[in-house]
């Protein structure tokens, strides 16, 4: 399991010139071949060889007392960026990747289905991007009071006995979207909020989906044609995300720390994994093994 991480460099290879023993890094979890067309393309997200950590069946996940990567993709951490914020540079990667392909631009709205830490993650980084109006949208109230602290985000919980197209309707009307909102990020793969978020772009609009949900969906394709709006996909992070996560970090302007709920020893892991099986907390971090400070951390 494992594939949000942080870690001490424990040796380097005699190539590794910017790494040594003790520095603290940041870890981006996947090995591409490097040589196929996508690698080539700077697409090494897309990459047919990837190893990506915890992905079976011959990649291990981080959370162990080792992990060996290649030094590129590892991310020295600026001073003053502690080894619990480092595991979030892996979700804030994810973040830019989707603010970057739906070209958020300065003085835009942005609607946001999912509070989870992707969705308001996304909501920081866009904001940096110069988002004028987030809209966070989630049904559990605790998630969209911890989006307004963040992200001085507007939030909208839906009506569950309302239709997509009404629950839109109405998120357009409460936070002054006129014709629709510029963009949506859309974090939790649930076939409703993906309706709705179709029905709350304005005409030309774009859409990221981030959120996986059931592989095969119903979805509104005659209001998509004819608001010809841009639906994109959206697979993890590739060149230069990681770097804009590493800007976030060393900027230190976001209250990230307060993502991180609960921190579990090693041995307690389960606990970890029920807490976020229950949605309690919004980041639950683990110890790696056999470490005992708790500056240094595993996410699951």
């Amino acid at each position: 399991m494992g594939h949000e991480a942080s870690g001490t460099v424990h040796a380097v290879g005699s190539a590794v010139t910017h790494l040594r023993p003790g520095d603290n890094v940041a870890i981006e979890p996947g090995q591409p071949c490097r040589s196929c067309d996508r690698c080539k393309e700077g697409l090494y997200n897309l990459c047919p060889h990837m190893k990506f950590a915890a992905c079976p069946p011959d990649t291990p996940g981080c959370l162990t007392k080792y992990f060996k990567i290649p030094a590129d993709f590892c991310y020295k951490l600026p001073p003053g960026v502690s080894l619990q914020e480092g595991v979030l540079a892996e979700p804030l990667a994810v973040a830019a990747h989707a603010v970057r392909m739906i070209g958020v631009k300065p003085g835009q709205s942005l609607v946001i289905f999912g509070a989870g830490t992707i969705g308001l993650v996304c909501g920081a980084v866009a904001r940096l991007f110069g988002a004028k109006k987030v809209v966070a949208v989630d049904l559990l109230d605790h998630k969209l009071e911890f989006a307004r602290n963040l992200n001085r985000s507007n939030t909208f919980k839906p009506d569950l006995s309302a239709s997509p197209e009404k629950n839109a309707a109405r998120l357009i009307e409460e936070n002054g979207l006129g014709l629709g909102a510029d963009a949506v990020i859309e974090a939790t793969g649930a076939e409703s909020s993906i309706i709705t978020a179709v029905h709350v772009l304005r005409p030309g609009g774009s859409c990221v989906q981030t959120g996986l949900g059931k592989p095969v969906i119903n979805f509104p394709i005659l209001a998509m044609s004819e608001k010809e709006l841009h639906m994109h996909g959206a697979f993890r992070y590739n060149e230069g995300d990681f770097k804009v996560a590493m800007d976030v970090l060393e900027a230190g302007t976001l209250p990230l720390k307060s993502l991180i709920s609960n921190i579990f020893d090693f041995e307690h892991t389960t606990d970890a994994w029920e807490a976020t099986k229950q949605g309690r907390g919004i980041k639950n971090m683990i110890r790696g093994y056999g470490y005992r400070d708790p500056a240094r951390i595993s996410h699951l």
